[in-house]
């Protein structure tokens, strides 16, 4: 997957003059603060060096996972058009980005981000994108200001952020928000896995319909050490390899989600919890199912039509086995 061409220009274009050297001893710093996930309550990008590193080094990953999870929402709630879009914890508005290229009946966007720097920013991306954008200063680890509900609330990359104790209160003020669906997107550790399945569950007892990735509202049927997360494939540009000092043009980012809607989803598909296992004549699906359970499937020739659907089916993808 890469960045839309219009996100990749505005990003060369910001990061244009900006020494490499800069861009990767602030890039170890930023990423060492996404890998320990310490939710001390700091911004990720306070500075204006963060945020540049930022747009060399996460963006692309960042964008693609979120890009990703919303296409699984698109799937399972084909009817959904969103007019209006409250993002919480913008960043420079990756999320919204992927929603406009996603849903392009967005009409309008609402971003909340509490640092100037990565709001200038986002600010300054946006002018590439045909629709409205209200920007505000506002610290989710506080309490989020008075705003209108919308019809996809998205937060990413956010919780790992907080601390602990703030998740209640900021769950059940998303949800207030949320007049069609919130989407939640974390990193792909077990921890992340452990705060989108708190969430999860307070969004349940709301009242809150999962469409994806579960296609239940049954608790999770996976157990540490297993946890549910995906990963998608990003492209890397030269800046991009330059600033990682990376020599592989690719990487993959793993990434945890959930998606809760006021309204059921259309499709109850099993969702795929990993890569598929091939061989000579089957192939082998781990499914979570609309009942709740957790299974390995194997799919042989015999199965025809089944084994072909298994063959095409990836790491992530809804599965329906008859159709």
């Amino acid at each position: 997957m890469e960045l839309p061409a219009s996100l990749r220009q505005g990003v060369e274009a910001l990061l244009e003059g900006t020494p490499v050297s800069t861009l990767r001893e602030a890039g170890k710093i930023l990423s060492a603060r996404y890998r320990a996930e310490v939710r001390d309550g700091r911004l990720h990008m306070a500075g204006d060096r963060a945020v540049k590193a930022y747009l060399a080094q996460r963006l692309p990953a960042t964008y693609a996972a979120v890009r990703a999870a919303m296409a699984a929402v698109a799937e399972a709630k084909g009817d959904m058009e969103p007019r209006t879009i409250l993002d919480v914890g913008a960043g420079p508005g990756t999320a919204l980005w992927a929603a406009a290229d996603t849903w392009p009946s967005i009409q309008q966007a609402v971003l909340l981000e509490a640092s100037a720097p990565a709001r200038a920013v986002g600010e300054r991306l946006a002018q590439g994108l045909a629709l409205r954008c209200e920007w505000h200063a506002g610290d989710a680890t506080l309490s989020l200001p008075a705003m209108a509900p919308a019809d996809l609330v998205t937060a990413c990359y956010l919780l790992d952020e907080l601390a602990a104790a703030a998740l209640p209160e900021l769950a059940e003020r998303l949800w207030a928000l949320t007049a069609g669906t919130l989407l939640v997107v974390e990193p792909g550790t077990p921890a992340g896995w452990r705060r989108i399945l708190d969430l999860r569950s307070r969004l349940i007892a709301a009242g809150g319909h999962v469409l994806a990735p579960c296609p239940h509202e049954a608790p999770c049927p996976l157990a540490a050490p297993d946890w549910c997360h995906f990963s998608r494939r990003v492209a890397r540009s030269r800046l991009h390899r330059l600033a990682k000092e990376a020599e592989v043009p690719w990487e993959d980012e793993k990434f945890a989600y959930v998606a809760v809607s006021r309204h059921p989803a259309d499709r109850r598909a099993a969702r795929i919890l990993a890569p598929p296992g091939t061989g000579s004549g089957k192939s082998a699906l781990k499914l979570c199912q609309a009942d709740g359970v957790a299974v390995e499937k194997l799919f042989t020739r015999r199965d025809a039509g089944a084994f072909r659907a298994a063959r095409r089916a990836d790491w992530g993808d809804a599965f329906d086995s008859s159709a």
